[in-house]
């Protein structure tokens, strides 16, 4: 079982919208001393969905041989076609990913026993464990606790839910739920500590990229039981959060970056780089930090 924090990778770009592969190595090698416990490439904050097929081959190869297997890398794997999500994912080498996270089918609104048959169909082709992804907000649909559990239940192989519904009552259903050796991970940076301190395993930050010895700090005292340490940093970098989501993932926090020197702030359409505004009280927030 991964625990701890994941950092959800951006994926950096030219200020001509080229991928800047010398910022993303640093990136990851950044990421790799700084203390966070895997890595989570090619998902939401990646803005894979806005990169060629052959950009997303170049970023992973990156991401996989600047890391050098020094920390579990976890592949972001979703798509609302069964089939050529199962195609795709039967290509996964285990030497080189030692998980796939899964985002809900989008867009079709698929039942509840539509997403099950869903991920019945991934667990069964997937030669990595499985970690679901259910963040109803951009999907469209809520995988509930009595689903997660029953895939859980049923599928050795699925191993844990990155869990971004915004609810701490579903999360706490899970938990309490879940089978042995089943992993909670909260989905939401601001809801890390308080799901970890519920029983959660950890956290899959944005955060983290750009402050992820912080980040990792927070959640090694929540899961040590060091409450108060853990609180300490939650709070001082809860402001700093909302902003980071207040005009889009990864806006904010490339925004911030770009402040803190480490990539360019440019996004891919239609996600657009982040105001005036938002620049000036990320100055500011970065400043109290």
């Amino acid at each position: 079982m991964l625990t701890g924090t994941g950092t959800a990778l951006i994926t950096p770009f030219t200020p001509d919208g080229k991928i800047d592969f010398p910022a993303l190595e640093t990136l990851v090698s950044e990421t790799v001393s700084a203390g966070p416990d895997f890595i989570v490439a090619m998902g939401t904050t990646a803005e894979t969905a806005t990169m060629t097929p052959q950009e997303q081959q170049d970023v992973l190869r990156c991401i996989i041989n600047t890391n050098s297997g020094r920390l579990p890398l976890v592949l972001g794997a979703g798509c609302n076609d069964t089939a050529a999500l199962v195609a795709r994912i039967r290509n996964i080498s285990p030497d080189e990913v030692s998980a796939v996270l899964s985002v809900a089918p989008y867009y079709n609104k698929p039942s509840q026993e539509g997403l099950y048959a869903h991920f019945a169909e991934i667990a069964k082709a997937s030669p990595v464990p499985v970690i679901l992804y259910n963040i109803p907000s951009r999907t469209g649909v809520n995988m509930l606790p009595g689903t997660i559990l029953r895939l859980a239940r049923d599928f050795g192989n699925i191993a844990g839910v990155k869990e971004a519904s915004g609810s701490m009552e579903q999360a706490m259903r899970i938990i309490k739920e879940r089978p042995e050796g089943f992993a909670v991970y909260s989905g939401d940076d601001a809801l890390g500590v308080p799901m970890t301190l519920m029983g959660g395993q950890g956290v899959i930050s944005v955060l983290a990229n750009s402050h992820p010895a912080a980040c990792s700090a927070m959640i090694k005292h929540a899961l040590g039981g060091r409450i108060k340490e853990a609180l300490e940093i939650h709070y001082r970098f809860l402001d700093y959060i909302s902003l980071l989501f207040c005009e889009g993932n990864p806006t904010g926090v490339k925004a911030a970056m770009s402040l803190m020197g480490k990539c360019c702030p440019h996004v891919r359409l239609p996600l657009v780089k982040a105001s005036e505004g938002l620049m000036s009280s990320l100055s500011q927030a970065l400043d109290k930090l």
